[in-house]
């Protein structure tokens, strides 16, 4: 009489010894309160055997593993990816430093009556903060028997300032106001001034490609300027190959009379710029070339991306390996209650809820081991700067040397969507890997099991 009691209480709830004694069958303790507070039986049952002592305490132990695995693979896949993206902000102000957000050029190469165009940009569209003219250029340097070739380019101090921060990266000589029209005067990178030998109030000559007639026959056009600033943006690119000097001085060096090679924008957001200069130029009267940063930078940052993409798949291969130490777990846990399974089996449970005890345990663990990592990850991501400098005074390595570094600091960027993406792909690998343990649980023969018992 006391089978078909306890069969018959299985869908409904029965009285409180009835369910004492079905929880009695696994050795679990009192199952009465966790059916009431965990419905359905089966999630019930597998978070009991979940926290429940363990008689195979090598079990506990690979468990415990599991948990600290997934742990230090979600950690690290956080804090790689919050590097990443520092690394991609830091180059991002360090381009902006110099670059414009977009650009709007001529289609002949010169742009005419640019004066209306300044003051009309910025009108056109609320997102446009501000336009500054432009004359861009190459030259050749020469000073004290030292040659070196750059970029020129002519610009309104004032109006410079507003579309690019140049004059956050002064080192000498105060401000590009030092520029004046009909000064001759020229902001040299670090580089190059350290390439030509030259410092502030030193002389230089400008050679530019325009050639001159003379009686001596044609020549290049040479002007003496003095180096009334130095500049370092921190990228080689522009440290060592840019120079700065007034518009005018740039339109009587290179020739281009009444013309400016372009005007410059600075925009509201710089990840639209793209569209927004479009826009702008297509409310302009005549036809413009358009250029953005990103278009202009295109190389570089799909070569972060992509390299932020290869880091995301070895670092989830990490998390697939300690995801997949759950399965060792769980083959062992049903390989030790075999005689559990036949006899809840026995009672009318289906291989679906089988399945379903098993899986809440590899689930409860892979969460555990998920959400440890999580708060490690976001914590050590958001402390990376006073990490870093810890463990290079303690073990007396400097990672990122200033000497050969541009970027001497460790950068971090925390995204919550990187979070979350990283939390979501653990927990899927979790479940796949309480899949095949939970299926050989529900294969399991009752008369098999309960032979020798």
């Amino acid at each position: 009489m006391v089978a078909p009691t306890v069969t018959a209480c299985l869908p409904g709830a029965g009285s409180g010894a009835e369910w004492r004694g079905l929880a009695g069958i696994g050795g679990a303790g009192d199952l009465w309160h966790d059916f009431v507070m965990f419905r359905p039986l089966t999630l019930a049952i597998g978070l009991r055997y979940t926290r429940a002592k363990r008689r195979n305490h090598f079990i506990s132990f690979i468990s415990v593993v599991s948990i600290i695995g997934l742990a230090l693979g979600v950690m690290a896949l956080i804090t790689v990816l919050s590097v990443m993206n520092g690394f991609e902000r830091e180059l991002r102000e360090r381009i902006l430093g110099m670059a414009s957000h977009a650009t709007i050029q001529g289609v002949n190469g010169g742009l005419q009556d640019w004066e209306r165009l300044q003051r009309e940009a910025p009108g056109l569209d609320d997102r446009v903060v501000a336009a500054a003219p432009y004359v861009q250029g190459e030259a050749m340097f020469s000073a004290r028997g030292n040659i070196s070739g750059a970029i020129v380019r002519g610009v309104q101090p004032e109006a410079e300032e507003r579309v690019a921060r140049i004059g956050e990266h002064m080192l000498h000589g105060g401000e590009l106001g030092s520029l004046e029209a009909g000064g001759y005067r020229v902001v040299l990178g670090r580089e190059l001034a350290a390439e030509l030998r030259v410092r502030v109030g030193d002389s230089i000559i400008l050679m530019a490609p325009q050639a001159s007639v003379s009686p001596a026959g044609v020549m290049p056009r040479m002007r003496r300027f003095e180096v009334s600033g130095l500049f370092e943006v921190g990228m080689y690119e522009y440290d060592r190959g840019t120079a700065f000097i007034h518009l005018e001085d740039a339109r009587a060096v290179f020739q281009t009379g009444e013309q400016v090679t372009g005007l410059r924008l600075r925009l509201t957001d710089m990840m639209q710029a793209g569209v927004v200069a479009r826009d702008v130029a297509a409310q302009l009267d005549g036809l413009f070339r358009v250029s953005d940063w990103t278009r202009q930078h295109a190389n570089l940052f799909r070569a972060i991306q992509m390299e932020k993409m290869v880091m995301f798949i070895i670092l989830s291969l990490i998390v697939a390996v300690a995801a997949f130490n759950i399965v060792s777990t769980l083959i062992m846990l049903v390989t030790d209650k075999q005689g559990d399974i036949a006899i809840l089996r026995t009672l009318g449970l289906s291989p679906g809820g089988i399945m379903i005890i098993f899986m809440v345990q590899g689930v409860v663990i892979g969460t555990i081991g998920i959400l440890i990592g999580t708060l490690a990850g976001v914590a050590l991501a958001t402390h990376i700067d006073v990490v870093v400098p810890f463990i290079e005074r303690v073990s007396g390595v400097e990672f990122l040397s200033a000497d050969v570094y541009y970027i001497s600091d460790l950068p971090s960027e925390l995204k919550l969507s990187d979070v979350f993406r990283v939390g979501i792909l653990g927990f899927l690998l979790t479940v796949v890997a309480t899949l095949f343990p939970a299926w050989r649980a529900a294969r399991t023969q009752p008369a098999e099991a309960l032979r020798y018992d």
